[in-house]
């Protein structure tokens, strides 16, 4: 799919500069160096920009002293963890919901806030998508993985936030993303889509379900949408990927062929799901069908319905 790499947080072409993850520390203190700035996952941004700081800035007083190397640009690019300062005020609805709606502002920057991500992510740059959405799932990692795996104990962050290291038994832990399957299962001129229970009503998206160990993409295409829907699929494409940060998934964009069409769903797993045609998916993006809302924009189920639609998978 020669438009794969515009999907959100795809295709910035941002150099990771892995080779100087050792050199870190020094790189942080360079003037030219960095900074993005998150706050419990929520990147701060003004106008529609992330905001990046100078080593030295005074918002970094409330930063976390180990920042993630997330690689280089114009000079090499931090992201520093705020996540222990208190705002004085949250200001909406309540923090850690599906969609946080509230804004943060930190009084040593001006005209910015910190932003939920999904709210933010169709209006960032691919530069500065991709950025963030790094930033969050490696400081996400990091939050959920401070011991070690082998022996318990508390392991340190190495090699440019990149690596945990174990002082005690010496073992190395690395971030840890999540495959997952999402399918745009066609039977002739209708897409296969499905809800979720607790998903805002009316919304439907494609079917989605992680890959098993030992287990190849294709394999688990057909395994979720026999298991969540009772369909048989035959032949399955790739068409694009997407990382999601939410919190650390890789998102694999499937095509498949169902040879069957009769639908069981399995409530255990999903609420809904039913065979909406060409002419309905239309309807539901011009905001027209009387029972189906989209899936999120942003979202590669949004991606790959839309492209379906404008029939671009080439």
């Amino acid at each position: 799919m020669r438009i794969a790499e515009t999907v959100t947080f795809g295709g910035s072409g941002l150099d990771r500069a892995a080779q100087l993850r050792t050199q870190a520390g020094v790189l942080a203190q360079q003037d030219d160096a960095q900074i993005i700035l998150l706050w419990r996952g929520k990147p701060l941004v003004g106008e529609g920009t992330l905001i990046r700081v100078s080593p030295g800035h005074p918002i970094l007083t409330d930063a976390s002293p180990d920042m993630i190397f997330l690689g280089q640009e114009t000079g090499p690019t931090f992201a520093a963890d705020l996540s222990a300062w208190t705002p004085q005020a949250y200001g909406g609805e309540s923090l850690d919901s599906f969609l946080d709606a509230s804004q943060q502002e930190h009084p040593a920057v001006e005209d910015a806030q910190f932003v939920e991500l999904r709210a933010i992510m169709t209006r960032l740059n691919p530069r500065d998508a991709e950025l963030a959405a790094t930033a969050r799932a490696v400081l996400g990692w990091h939050k959920s993985h401070r011991f070690c795996a082998i022996c318990g104990h508390e392991s340190q962050m190495a090699m440019g936030g990149w690596q945990r290291d174990c002082p005690a038994c010496g073992g190395h832990h690395f971030p840890r993303t999540d495959p997952v399957v999402i399918m745009l299962i066609t039977h002739g001129n209708s897409v296969l889509l499905g809800r979720s229970p607790g998903w805002p009503e009316g919304m439907y998206s494609l079917l989605a379900g992680f890959v098993e160990p030992g287990e190849t993409i294709e394999a688990a295409v057909r395994r979720e949408v026999l298991e969540e829907a009772g369909v048989s699929v035959g032949e399955v494409r790739y068409l694009a990927s997407q990382p999601w940060p939410f919190p650390a998934s890789l998102m694999f964009g499937c095509a498949g062929d169902a040879t069957s069409t009769e639908i069981t769903i399995d409530p255990s797993e999903i609420e809904d799901a039913r065979w909406v045609t060409r002419e309905e998916v239309a309807q539901v993006f011009a905001g027209q069908h009387p029972e189906i809302l989209p899936a999120r924009k942003g979202a590669i189920a949004h991606f790959l319905l839309e492209n379906w639609l404008a029939d671009r998978f080439d």
